[in-house]
């Protein structure tokens, strides 16, 4: 017969307050052991709480130090719960009552004990005390504006009201009766001299290090589209200017900010499939049965496309040591590139992209003692597989994204504002020269040949 009666419980714990603790300490009154499932960050965002302040460390941290605590856990998936139940023989599972019925199936492991909450405060509501909303102004008038538009949104901590586009009529189109976004601009100047914190940049690519100078220099917060600059220089100064004035620049690679995506990070770093031996993915798209136009689709596969795999190599790999490129050059530019980059121990990073060919979108990550599999599209990371030469032991790993998947990102975007950080975790500056070595590398070879061609053409 069972000596103590064992209770546990869940939550976020987000901005610890009175109402987490007067729930916990009803939970321990219900037995003599008292376990503490604290959400990790990536479980969160992926069931759509997206604007949760701390970190799971902190927030674990926080729970450990009550002293009516007997045992914390962290909860990274959905039928966690269940597991727990039967691994720790729980006699009462205890939740807040605003989730009564939303947990009764896990009455066939344990007893279900829904308790008042207490009222007039909550982690949100202590969120939006302490936190002001971000202003934040749209650069660039393209096909993909209305979906980040209707990503935002979902993000409790943002407010979108203005656009800047140097096609007056376009705006003034897009502005007549959009429910959003009421002031539009095609003036950069007047649109950066608003009361807007921060600015999203998705223009040419040409563009970007002009935009992206300008709005740091009006000391505006600055999300863009990759590549932010497309030569070496320019990036150095970009990153430089940001922390000079102490603002965020982030760039906009959503890949980098899904829950799945950082999981599959997690289980690398705890070595399941051991020492990683080759990287390979693939991003192509056939942008002209979409109706891109030619001077999109002009600025070739590895300027449009090669961020995704670079990240993903970058990621897994660490520091590129040398790059190889194999391009197919029509029209003047590249309709698609094999990118071969290789790293420490011998490591390799096989990234193919194209605009002219498709190819299946998956992705490839091989180690000493098996590989993860992710499946088309990887770069909108859903569900990966860790796969081993015994095909039972095969692990699944499945997570739901939201929408096009830009929510993740701008949330982080927005809290890093908030909290007064300068950096992402999920997109370190280091990070962000890494991806971006493959194009810049890229271009100032296509413009070496360039050059050396001229030459000898004069010389002729």
């Amino acid at each position: 017969m069972k000596d103590k009666k064992t209770v546990i419980t869940y939550g976020t714990y987000d901005m610890l307050h009175k109402g987490h603790m007067r729930l916990l300490e009803r939970s321990k009154a219900l037995g003599d052991y008292l376990i503490v499932g604290v959400t990790d960050e990536n479980y969160d965002r992926s069931r759509g709480k997206l604007n949760v302040v701390e970190s799971t460390k902190k927030r674990v941290k926080a729970i450990e130090a009550l002293d009516f605590v007997d045992k914390v856990i962290v909860e990274t998936h959905k039928n966690q719960k269940a597991e727990d139940m039967v691994k720790y023989d729980v006699d009462i599972f205890a939740i807040g009552d605003d989730w009564v019925g939303a947990f009764d199936y896990l009455n066939e492991y344990t007893h279900v004990e829904y308790l008042p909450r207490t009222e007039g405060i909550s982690s949100t509501k202590l969120r939006a005390e302490n936190f002001d909303t971000i202003k934040l102004g749209i650069v660039g008038l393209g096909r993909d504006t209305q979906d980040f538009l209707d990503e935002s949104k979902f993000v409790s901590n943002v407010k979108v009201n203005r656009i800047y586009s140097d096609d007056f009529l376009k705006v003034k189109a897009f502005t007549k009766d959009n429910n959003v976004i009421k002031y539009g601009h095609d003036n950069y100047d007047e649109f950066l001299d608003t009361t807007i914190q921060a600015v999203y940049v998705d223009t040419a690519l040409n563009e970007h290090y002009t935009l992206i100078k300008k709005a740091l220099q009006a000391g505006k917060h600055v999300l863009c589209e990759n590549p932010l600059a497309l030569n070496k220089k320019e990036l150095k100064e970009l990153l430089s200017l940001a922390k000079k004035e102490k603002k965020l620049l982030l760039s906009a690679v959503k890949t980098a900010f899904l829950p799945a995506f950082n999981q599959l990070l997690k289980e690398i770093d705890r070595g399941v499939i051991g020492e990683i031996k080759e990287v390979r993915a693939t991003r192509t798209s056939l942008y002209k049965e979409k109706a891109y136009s030619d001077s999109f689709i002009k600025q070739g596969a590895t300027n449009i496309l090669s961020s995704y795999p670079s990240l993903l190599v970058n990621k897994v790999l660490g520091k590129t040591k040398n790059i190889t490129f194999f391009d197919q050059i029509e029209d003047g530019y590249d309709i698609n590139n094999l990118i071969i980059t290789k790293h420490k121990k011998g490591a390799l990073g096989i990234s193919n992209v194209a605009v002219g060919m498709k190819s299946e979108g998956d992705a490839v990550i091989s180690g000493t003692k098996g590989y993860i599999y992710i499946p088309a599209p990887w770069w909108l990371t859903k569900t990966f597989e860790v796969r081993f030469e015994d095909s039972h032991k095969t692990l699944s790993f499945n997570y739901e994204v939201e929408g096009s998947g830009l929510r993740y990102m701008l949330a982080e975007f927005t809290s890093l504002i908030q909290r007064g950080k300068r950096q992402s975790k999920m997109l370190t500056p280091s990070d962000m020269v890494g991806i971006n070595r493959v194009l810049l590398e890229y271009n100032e070879s296509k413009n070496s040949k360039t050059n050396k061609n001229k030459t000898k053409k004069e010389e002729k």
